[in-house]
């Protein structure tokens, strides 16, 4: 028997109420916490490497049942480290395998494997799903999502470009749906803390902010690569969807498609969608952006490789309160330093550093701002909480019909100074930008940059 969903359970008590066949007795179980009229399914679209980490995080809460997983790939090696064998049947076989194990018989086969994510919104017992494909996929199965009247974790960057967040936007709220952007170190006490320092005026007023990006972690085949053969069980068409026709190289799918700008913005939108996300939380911005953006000696890679995105990020934006963001690769990886008239913060890997040193362990007082948190119970800032906490966020607001901590809106705008930062650094010139509009002023090539056509037949409703 299929899962009963949350919608339908409290449809069907409705009905039987309506005719008088509801029991005199209704067990207790019925209205518990994990009852089927509390019970969230999920379906999940995308196996590959980030859902070694986000699909535990929603199996890990006993008011989700994982009902369908999807992915064009059946089955391979090949992911971001050799030993990951991911796709569709092991995703299906692990969420088998985790429930299985909480039954009396051992065994569970309810869980549903699907090619095309079409037929997985079509389900009338799925309630949400999880977006975790390629970026160039975020946009339309997001926005078939919300009309589909499903609920959306959606990994970040959240969008491919600024025109695909801005239908995003519209689709979440037109049709009243919950997105959570999946920059999960939103969830974390010490980046929150740090925001909370700059926030409440503990360094100062704030001057500059320097974010930074990893340096690509993949080996480009370079000019002279030859296309491949496409793998027994791997949908390569359907994995290309809206992006433009291409000749099939592994290098081009699975963990690497973040190296060409077909498919992602390279490490500028994803470290990026962490480092920036934090600076403009910290700012208050992270429903606008800044009014300046300029190449500062971005490299590319040369012409005629696999590899298009950026291979040394570095740019500069300027804010309409003064505020200087530079955003840079470096070794480190991921980190970002607030700078201020009266001291420094940093966070990172190495957690919260403060100058003066003794704003460390200072507190935010009641009067004080305070920044949403995901989840009150947790004072431990362990990386390895951040995803579980930000699911916990997000689920919890499909419960109570209210915005995540990384609503659609913050998603949209911490992808889009990342996607303004990638074409300032490919044209090579100052840019002026209207956050209000969307767009360049008095620069239509730039503009021109903000959206791309979309491979037949695959095309973004409009929206109004």
């Amino acid at each position: 028997m299929a899962p009963t969903s949350r919608r339908t359970f409290l449809k069907l008590a409705a009905s039987a109420v309506s005719v008088g066949a509801m029991p005199a007795i209704v067990p207790a179980s019925v209205f518990g916490a994990n009852s089927p009229s509390n019970r969230i399914n999920v379906g999940f679209i995308g196996l590959g490497n980030q859902s070694t980490l986000d699909l535990p995080a929603f199996l890990g809460h006993d008011d989700v049942q994982v009902v369908a997983v999807c992915d064009v790939n059946t089955a391979s090696y090949g992911y971001k480290t050799e030993s990951q064998f991911l796709g569709r049947k092991p995703g299906q076989e692990s969420v088998n395998k985790f429930y299985a194990e909480k039954q009396a018989s051992g065994q569970f086969r309810g869980c549903d494997a699907y090619v095309d994510f079409r037929e997985v919104l079509a389900r009338k017992d799925i309630d949400a799903v999880a977006v975790v494909v390629p970026d160039h996929w975020h946009g339309l199965i997001t926005v078939m999502a919300a009309e589909a009247g499903k609920d959306v974790y959606c990994e970040k960057p959240l969008s491919l470009t600024i025109r695909q967040g801005r239908a995003m936007v519209k689709a979440v709220r037109k049709y009243e749906r919950i997105l959570q952007t999946g920059s999960h170190y939103r969830s974390s006490p010490g980046n929150r803390f740090a925001c909370e320092l700059i926030r409440n005026g503990r360094i100062g007023k704030l001057q500059r902010i320097v974010t930074q990006v990893a340096e690509n972690n993949a080996v480009d085949p370079g000019p002279g690569w030859k296309p491949m053969p496409v793998p027994e069980g791997f949908d390569y068409q359907m994995w290309l969807g809206p992006a433009p026709d291409a000749p099939y190289h592994k290098d081009r799918c699975f963990y690497r498609f973040r190296f060409n700008l077909d498919y992602s913005g390279g490490q500028t939108t994803n470290f990026g969608a962490h480092s920036n996300d934090i600076a403009q939380w910290a700012m208050g911005t992270d429903l606008s952006g800044p009014v300046e953006i300029e190449d500062t000696g971005a490299e590319w890679p040369p012409a005629g490789g696999l590899f298009t995105t950026a291979t040394k990020v570095s740019f500069r934006a300027k804010y309409a309160n003064g505020v200087e963001l530079v955003c840079q690769t470096t070794k480190t990886g991921f980190g970002i330093r607030f700078e201020g008239s009266d001291g420094w913060v940093e966070y990172g890997y190495g957690g919260v550093k403060t100058s003066p040193e003794n704003l460390v362990t200072t507190k935010i007082g009641p009067n004080e701002i305070h920044l949403p948190i995901s989840n009150p119970n947790r004072a431990e800032d362990s990386a390895k909480y951040y995803i579980p906490d930000h699911v916990r966020n997000f689920l919890d607001s499909v419960k109570s019909r209210k915005d995540p901590i990384e609503p659609v809106e913050v998603g949209h705008r911490t992808a889009s100074l990342c996607h303004i930062g990638n074409i300032a650094m490919k044209l090579k010139r100052k840019l002026r930008w209207d956050p209000e509009h969307e767009r360049f002023q008095g620069d239509e090539e730039a503009n021109q940059m903000l959206g791309r056509p979309m491979r037949e037949p695959w095309q973004l409703p409009e929206l109004t």
